[in-house]
């Protein structure tokens, strides 16, 4: 079973993402690491953000030993990941990798922005995690200040709302859910109330599948 959860950043979609990974015993991408990843290479190199074929190369070698998770998710990063992301070579440059990850024996769990309608547009179940910008800045703010990041949440805000336009506007895989995408509002959700929400469209799917039959 491929499970593809897409959706908008601090929406809740890779919390949800893990959480299903484990009660159905499959393997978990989180494809945004690839492009902050990707992203921070670019930003301690001091590559040039309009120089595609560099960006790409760096897709394409990516290795994530020696990176911690806390130089992954910083504000910086994240608005570097954005932009890398907005970049043809470097999505195609990662494409292949997904898809792999997606189609190995028994399924996978993959979450994104473009998993449902791109990597894996024969997903099994597809879901689309959002809320408020204004609850999704709260949360990131929150845990960028506790990792001693200072910004206010009025700047984190306007961040995010950057983000959003700038994933949406992507001439290549813009951000946006597919069609038969099961919308989940986070918003107003505890994180237990949007797992057993998930959850429940994945039983759902199950239940629709064909059971095997012996001779």
């Amino acid at each position: 079973m491929i499970i593809a959860i897409d959706g908008t950043l601090a929406s809740g979609k890779g919390t949800i993402a893990r959480q299903l990974s484990a009660e159905y015993g499959l393997p978990y991408m989180d494809t945004g690491q690839l492009y902050r990843l990707t992203g921070l290479i670019a930003l301690a190199a001091e590559v040039d953000f309009d120089d595609a074929q560099a960006l790409a190369d760096i897709a394409e070698s990516l290795n994530f030993q020696g990176y911690t998770d806390d130089e992954l998710r910083t504000a910086e990063v994240g608005q570097a990941a954005s932009k890398v992301a907005a970049v043809p070579e470097v999505r195609a440059a990662l494409l292949n990798l997904q898809r792999r990850f997606a189609l190995q024996p028994g399924g996978a769990v993959l979450d994104g922005r473009d998993i449902g309608t791109v990597i894996c547009p024969e997903a099994d179940v597809k879901l689309w995690i959002d809320a408020s910008v204004e609850a999704r800045a709260l949360r990131r703010w929150k845990e960028l200040v506790s990792k001693g990041e200072t910004l206010t949440l009025d700047e984190m805000i306007s961040q995010l709302k950057e983000r959003d336009e700038r994933d949406k506007s992507r001439k290549d895989a813009p951000m946006v859910a597919a069609a038969d995408a099961v919308l989940i509002d986070t918003t107003h959700l505890s994180i237990d109330a949007a797992v057993d929400k998930a959850r429940a469209v994945v039983e759902a799917a199950l239940a629709k599948k064909p059971t095997p039959s012996g001779d």
